[in-house]
This record gives structure tokens, C-alpha cells and sequence, in this order.
């Protein structure tokens, strides 16, 4: 299993921009490559959602609506790391971001598929 720590959240204001990191450790690096992986979130009283994953090797991307255009997800298989680079911050941004990986090569947009989490980190957008 890969284990999986976020950095990078904060406070903002409307229109700046953020970037999350995802630290993969726990096997090598030839292996952590070999998972895809995205990043989710979850506002106060909803449910955890997709927000952008990437393929085991960065060749493939998708992104929920809402932040297409926004943020841009994408990977350093040589430093273990994912990151998300997030644009022109709305308050509907505001929610805890997690990463996550999965056992397989391509995108996944579905988050039962993915079996490693990390613990989150909090981003707030105020107006």
C-alpha cells in the first residue's frame, strides 16, 4: 500500500491561486509510478468528490466540471509526488483536498476505486 501526505492548503482570497502536493512513500519509485492517481474533496456536510485524476504516467487527465480550466493535475514519478495547481479560487473551493491512489494505469474518476488516501489538507477561499 502506498502512504500518502498532502501539503499545501490554506487561506485565500477569490482569484488566487494555490498549489497542493501529494507525497507517495512506501515503495519504490518504480512502483509508486505504477498507480494512478487524483485528488478529491470534501465541503462541511458533503459528500467526498472527484476533482482531477492522471494516469500512471501523466499521459491522461480528467477533471470534474468545476474546476476544468481552473486547476491542473499532474505528477513527478521521479520525486514520488502529485500535485495540483489551482487557479482563479472560488468559496465553493473551500473543502478539505485529498489525494489518492489506485492500482491501475489509466484515470479513474470513481473513488471506490482507489485504495490509498492521505489525510487531507484544508483549503478555504474566502470572497
Amino acid at each position: 500500500q502506498v502512504q500518502l501526505i498532502e501539503s499545501g492548503g490554506g487561506l485565500v482570497q477569490a482569484g488566487d491561486s494555490l498549489r497542493l502536493s501529494c507525497a507517495a512513500s512506501g515503495r519504490t519509485s518504480r512502483t509508486n509510478a505504477m498507480y494512478a492517481m487524483g485528488w478529491f474533496r470534501q465541503a462541511p456536510g458533503e459528500e467526498r468528490e472527484f476533482v482531477a485524476a492522471i494516469s500512471w504516467n501523466g499521459g491522461n487527465t480528467d477533471y470534474a466540471d468545476s474546476v476544468k480550466g481552473r486547476f491542473t493535475i499532474s505528477r513527478d514519478n521521479a520525486k514520488n509526488t502529485l500535485y495540483l495547481q489551482m487557479n482563479s479560487l472560488k468559496p465553493e473551493d473551500t473543502a478539505v483536498y485529498y489525494c489518492a491512489a489506485a492500482a491501475h494505469l489509466g484515470v479513474i474518476r470513481s473513488r471506490q476505486s482507489y485504495t490509498s488516501w492521505g489525510q487531507g489538507t484544508q483549503v478555504t477561499v474566502s470572497s
